[in-house]
This record gives C-alpha cells, sequence and structure tokens, in this order.
C-alpha cells in the first residue's frame, strides 16, 4: 500500500509539474502540453498563459482560472486578472485591485501600496511616498520602501535606482553591487557590469574592477565570462577582470558551451576559448548555444539551428523571436528542448530533429509551469 501511495505521490506531482504553453487555434485559446498533446482544447476567446499552475480566462465577460485540465478552479467573477505567482495574483473586482490566493479568496494584511504590483521570483514591489520596497508571498516586508526605482527581476537580481545612481539588488533585498554607479547591467553569478564616472568595468562580490580602455560590455552568457569592447573590438575577461580573449571581434554574445557568437567583417560565427573559429563568420546573425548543443543562426532566407560542429541540422526556414517583457527575456532558440519559431505566418514549437510539435498555431506563447 505505501508503495502504490508513493507511485501515486510521484504521478501527482509530475501532473502538478507539468509545463504548458498557451496557442491559437481558429481563433481560441488552448493550452498544449510539452510532449505534443493538447492539456486543454482551445475553446477560450480571451486567455493568458499559464503560470504556477493555473492560467486566466475569460468568460461572459469575466476573468477566472482554469487548471492543466481545462476544469475552473476560481470562478470567472473578476474584471481584470494578471498572473499566478508563488500562489499570488493580482485581480481587479469593482474597479478595486486586490491579491488572492489560489483558493479565489481575497489576502488580506499586505502593506499599504500606491499599486499593487505582480509577484515574480517570490517578492513583489510595493511603493509608498515614491519609494520602492519589496514583500513577500507571505506579505512581509523583505525590503523597506528605500529607492527611486526597482527594474523587473531578471534571474534573481533587479537593477536599483536612488538619486540618479545605480545598483543591483537580489531577491532577498542585498545589495550585490552598491548604489553608486552611473550605469549599471543585468546581474549574473554575483556579478555586473557598470560605469562609476568615465570608468568602465565590473563589479564582482561587490567590489569594482576597472577595466581600463573598456568602453562597452555585452550581454552574459551561461558562463563567468563577459564581452568587453577595448579599441573599437570586442574580447572576453573574467570576473576577475582579466583578458581571456584578446579584443579582436567586431561583436560578441555570450559564451555558452564553452563557444560564443563573434562578429568580423558582418558575419557571424562562433569562438571557443582559445580564439579558435569553431564555426566560420558566414551568417548575418547568431545567438549562443542552448543546453540541447543547438545555436540559431540566419541567413538571407532565416533562421535555423546547428549543432557544436557546424552542421546545418534544421535549415533556415524560420523566423525566430526573443520575448522580453516586464518579467521574461527568454534567449532565441531551444528552451527545455523545444524552440518557438514562426513559419509563413503561424506559429508553433520544433524538436532537435526539426519536426513540428502538434501543429501550427495562430499564436503560441513559451511553455510555463
Amino acid at each position: 500500500m505505501k508503495k502504490i501511495f508513493f507511485l501515486f505521490l510521484i504521478f501527482a506531482q509530475s501532473i502538478n509539474a507539468q509545463e504548458l504553453a498557451l496557442v491559437k487555434k481558429d481563433g481560441k485559446f488552448g493550452l498544449i502540453r510539452n510532449d505534443g498533446t493538447f492539456a486543454v482544447e482551445p475553446k477560450y476567446s480571451v486567455a493568458r498563459e499559464f503560470s504556477d499552475g493555473l492560467a486566466a480566462v475569460k468568460e461572459n465577460g469575466k476573468w477566472g482560472f482554469i487548471d492543466n485540465t481545462g476544469a475552473f478552479v476560481i470562478p470567472a467573477t473578476f474584471d481584470s486578472a494578471k498572473d499566478f505567482s508563488s500562489g499570488i495574483c493580482a485581480i481587479e473586482k469593482d474597479a478595486v485591485w486586490h491579491y488572492i490566493n489560489k483558493s479565489g479568496e481575497i489576502v488580506n494584511g499586505n502593506p499599504k501600496s500606491d499599486k499593487l504590483f505582480d509577484f515574480h521570483d517570490g517578492v513583489a514591489f510595493f511603493r509608498q511616498n515614491d519609494k520602492v520596497g519589496l514583500i513577500n508571498n507571505k506579505f512581509e516586508i523583505v525590503l523597506a520602501p528605500k529607492y527611486d526605482v526597482i527594474r523587473a527581476f531578471y534571474k534573481g537580481y533587479a537593477r536599483v535606482a536612488l538619486n540618479d545612481k545605480w545598483g543591483i539588488i537580489d531577491t532577498t533585498g542585498k545589495e550585490i553591487a552598491e548604489v553608486v554607479y552611473d550605469e549599471i547591467g543585468d546581474g549574473f553569478n554575483n556579478t555586473t557590469w557598470a560605469k562609476k564616472g568615465k570608468a568602465y568595468g565590473l563589479v564582482h562580490n561587490g567590489v569594482f574592477i576597472e577595466l581600463p580602455g573598456v568602453t562597452e560590455f555585452g550581454p552574459f552568457g551561461t558562463q563567468d565570462l563577459i564581452a568587453a569592447k577595448k579599441d573599437g573590438k570586442f574580447g572576453f575577461v573574467d570576473f576577475k577582470g582579466q583578458w581571456v580573449l584578446k579584443p579582436l571581434f567586431d561583436k560578441a554574445k555570450g559564451f555558452s558551451q564553452n563557444l560564443a557568437p563573434v562578429c568580423l567583417r558582418g558575419k557571424w560565427g562562433y569562438t571557443n576559448l582559445t580564439g579558435e573559429c569553431i564555426v566560420q563568420p558566414t551568417y548575418t546573425d547568431a545567438e549562443p548555444f542552448s543546453e540541447n548543443g543547438l545555436a540559431a543562426v540566419k541567413n538571407l532566407n532565416g533562421w535555423g539551428f546547428i549543432d557544436k560542429t557546424g552542421n546545418l541540422v534544421i535549415p533556415t526556414d524560420y523566423e525566430i523571436s526573443a520575448v522580453f517583457g516586464n518579467y521574461t527575456r527568454d534567449e532565441k532558440g531551444f528552451v527545455n528542448g523545444l524552440a518557438r519559431v514562426k513559419h509563413k505566418g503561424k506559429w508553433g514549437f520544433l524538436k532537435p530533429n526539426g519536426e513540428i510539435l502538434i501543429e501550427w498555431f495562430q499564436n503560441a506563447e513559451l511553455f510555463q509551469k
């Protein structure tokens, strides 16, 4: 009996942890699983993405929430609704915004705020007297309002501003980079780039490391390196500020899978950690390698995908676009084994072998838990 219960528990957890994507077909919205089956057949005229186990849908002019079977778990009684995160969602009812829990109950006790903000990464902003702080999903104050601006959290870090100076905080409110810089980048692994006066450098573990002659930085990849521009060319430095690859490239993006997209004379290819071009510069654009070892590349026909030896494994027949929203910035290409692409005006998901998952849709959003 214990074994049966354990297996049932594992099955239930796998269902609850499922990733679903919002798709639009014949003017109606539904949800698909990442195994290529419909979790909810398209039947809703208006819907939002699946998030935190629920999706907001509109029925008879009101918003409610369905689970991954399409059953309403919170009746459609709200005038507006955002997305659940950390078990909390902002909704509007009778021209007033409230937080609700997953039972649909209005949750009271949150600190007074000039506006209700969405929860993400376990925290939400709250604003008092033109200053912004953080609360957790128990509505405890994580960070008292002290900053003029807190940008959206990205991969656990957020840029903050006070008196026209910038820094970085994590979701506990801890300053990863002091709020003393004139410009600052995204955070990654306790590191960011920053400008202080006329000097550019890295802030690593709270310490500013000036990089003489550097005038620009590229985006982070998945490794502890970042592209830096000096004397008009990009090279790569490690998080101690040491040059790993000398500035040789016209443009560069982040390292992933020990390879980085680089541009020479208007064409993109890939360099390894020793500066050897593993993939010769022949493309009009290129993106970092995904965890499955494929990277998106572009030529005059469109986007396709290469492997780490440079072989084109999926033809350049597609359009792809990164998703940039208030809280999402997902890389172009494969995410958790599937790539969101557009082909002949329709959206869908490609498998690593180039096959389409299910079919093409009028629209398709990213998979979410």
